[in-house]
């Protein structure tokens, strides 16, 4: 089951507007090679959890697949994404370094979300 925290930023974060997607998505590629890679490997949750929270992005995002695909070609894609990136981490941050934790969700930081501190 996931927290209300990870289900709030995952309702706030797949209502962002095209363009802070593509941004976010651009942001979260440009931390990949600054430990990006390792953090999201060691944020995988349950597979339960990933499970409903893979079902929750993709319901959330499916009806603006063209909209998003027609600002930019496979945004639709990028945006799951991000977005489930940063989620898993919000989900598992007791499990994960405050580095990994911050490079995660650095991307929804600079579009000024309020993300849940992290915690061990």
């Amino acid at each position: 089951m996931l927290d209300t925290e990870t289900t709030r930023f995952v309702d706030a974060a797949t209502a962002l507007s095209a363009a802070d997607l593509e941004a976010a998505f651009d942001r979260q590629v440009d931390l990949w090679t600054e430990g990006g890679k390792e953090a999201s490997n060691a944020a995988g949750p349950s597979a339960s959890a990933n499970s409903e929270l893979d079902h929750r992005i993709r319901a959330a995002l499916h009806p603006r697949a063209d909209e998003l695909d027609e600002h930019l070609f496979g945004l639709h894609s990028d945006a799951r994404t991000v977005i489930s990136t940063a989620a898993r981490a919000i989900l598992t941050r007791r499990r994960l370094t405050p580095e990994q934790y911050t490079v995660l969700v650095t991307p929804f930081v600079e579009l000024g979300f309020d993300i849940p501190a992290h915690t061990n």
